[in-house]
């Protein structure tokens, strides 16, 4: 079944196409897939990975590193025609992943692989203002303008799918079409519970905990470099049930090895660093009024995020065209690639011109949405770390009104802690009420008892010990099991006692040692 590209102004459409599988897949389902449900324990522990080239050994690829300023990246090109540069996932994957598999568009496109910055073959070198998400696509730039194109498709699998839509709205002159594949949304919503887990057994699952920890005491023994640690727990997890997680069919012996080896390779905190960056951009209404031809390719089987991921992206993109592969997961190119190419083939050979006019356009709405996200007091606490000065840069920026804009209890925890940081009580005390008011009505019992805790301690602050002591007492009332713990004030305590302390003896001010 094909479904029409929908025009700029036919608003939501989920085109789910479950393309009839090729020969060539007929083989690929002889593999072993999920739903086989086979329990696979390697009971040894491997610490020699097999030898495995590198696919471009294998290839006929033109290979270069290219200068982008204060840094060089690793790049190879093969075929002709419409450039498409591949951006890769994690943060922190390589391009070694779209190999072989993207050989296939040779004959139709000039395909770009490379590698960000700090991870694979490219510098591991942060420049004056560390690693961030707008230098990697400031990079991205800069290599399209080494390489002499005018304007490129991106193609961007999982966290590269955020990357490429973030380039979207920083360069739209620059793209001619943009492909999503199992893309990270870059937007601040819920997807529903993820799969990753429902394929794996526990026994696999109680295999991979011993594994981490006989490979940190071989570490601490061995004096393993992080990068070597990493390769042998990707490896031997994968060998032990993890490919279940995010792949429809279990890699070869040599896809263990490669995945292993060259697929996960990146810079000391390249990942948390990046996953902090790209946690601050929303993406919401983005690309509402977005003239770029768009292609989203999702693996019916993709366990990543939750069901209704698919479905929230495509919104996301009012004008592109969905399709979702059956026999697929994550990795939607590898598991089902005769579907996967069929549609990019389709898509770059039809590709129409984008009207300048209409850029000029999308750049105004983009001026706008970039205005509406940087306003949302989130983007101040997904900006900001854990520490004292995070909260200063939060309550800086902190207008009342936020009491009632905000409507998730992380968010109303985080401003009553900035407030209490900065020895703001009373208003921390407004947000710890606020907060209780939204875990009740949301049955988050355990946020419940910490924001009514929180309360008395601000009452404690503010020299009213009487109400503190009302609020403690409620708080024994309720009977609540469990505890909290609040590491940047090295606090951890049962909900139960610690209530009976403070009404024994009032609370104390506890610095922020957070970073």
């Amino acid at each position: 079944m094909t479904v029409p590209r929908p025009s700029r102004r036919a608003g939501f459409v989920l085109l789910l196409s479950v393309i009839p599988l090729s020969a060539t897949l007929a083989v690929a389902q002889e593999r072993e897939s999920i739903f086989d449900r086979v329990v696979q324990i390697e009971e040894t522990l491997i610490t020699e990975i097999p030898e495995t080239p590198r696919w471009e050994e294998q290839l006929d690829l033109t290979v270069r590193r290219i200068d982008v300023g204060d840094a060089e990246l690793y790049v190879e090109e093969e075929g002709s025609g419409v450039p498409l540069v591949l951006i890769n996932g994690g943060p922190g994957g390589t391009h070694h992943y779209f190999h072989p598999w993207f050989g296939r568009a040779r004959d139709y496109a000039r395909v770009i692989y490379y590698d960000q910055r700090g991870t694979g073959l490219s510098d591991y070198e942060p420049g004056p203002n560390g690693y961030s998400v707008e230098q990697a696509v400031d990079d991205l730039e800069a290599l399209r303008d080494a390489l002499g194109i005018e304007a490129w498709v991106l193609v961007g699998f999982s966290y590269g799918g955020f990357l490429a839509q973030y380039y979207t709205t920083t360069y739209p002159q620059n793209v001619a079409g943009l492909v999503l594949v199992g893309a990270s949304l870059g937007m601040w919503v819920e997807t529903g519970r993820s799969g990753q887990y429902d394929f794996i057994s526990q026994a696999e699952v109680d295999r991979m905990r011993e594994v981490r920890t006989q490979l940190r005491e071989l570490r601490e023994r061995e004096g393993w470099s992080l990068a070597e640690y990493i390769q042998l727990l990707v490896y031997n997890n994968h060998i032990n049930g993890d490919w279940k997680r995010q792949h429809y069919y279990k890699p070869t012996p040599d896809g263990f090895a490669r995945i292993a080896l060259y697929e996960w390779v990146q810079d000391t905190d390249f990942n948390p660093i990046m996953s902090q960056s790209q946690s601050k951009v929303d993406l919401t209404g983005a690309f509402d009024e977005s003239p770029i031809p768009t292609l989203i390719l999702e693996g019916k089987w993709d366990l990543t995020w939750g069901e209704v991921k698919p479905m929230i992206l495509s919104r996301n993109h009012p004008t592109a065209r969905m399709v979702v592969i059956e026999g697929a997961g994550h990795s939607v190119y590898s598991e089902n690639p005769d579907a996967f190419f069929a549609e990019l083939e389709t898509f770059v050979r039809d590709l129409p011109p984008v009207d300048p006019a209409e850029i000029v356009s999308f750049e105004q709405h983009l001026a706008d949405w970039r205005t509406r996200w940087k306003e949302s007091p989130l983007y101040y606490f997904r900006a900001a770390r854990w520490g004292k000065e995070g909260s200063e840069q939060i309550v800086e920026a902190y207008q009342e009104s936020w009491l009632e804009r905000l409507e998730g209890p992380g968010e109303l925890l985080r401003l009553g802690f900035a407030l209490y940081d900065t020895e703001r009580y009373e208003e921390a005390l407004r947000a710890f009420v606020g907060l209780e008011e939204v875990a009740r009505e949301s049955g988050d019992r355990n946020r419940q008892v910490v924001a009514v805790i929180w309360q008395g301690q601000m009452l404690d602050l503010l020299g009213r010990r009487e109400e503190a002591i009302a609020r403690y007492q409620r708080v024994v009332d309720m009977n609540p099991e469990g505890g909290m713990r609040h590491d940047q004030y090295g606090m951890s305590y049962q909900f139960g006692p610690y209530a009976a302390e403070r009404l024994r003896t009032p609370f104390q001010r506890i610095e922020n040692t957070g970073f």
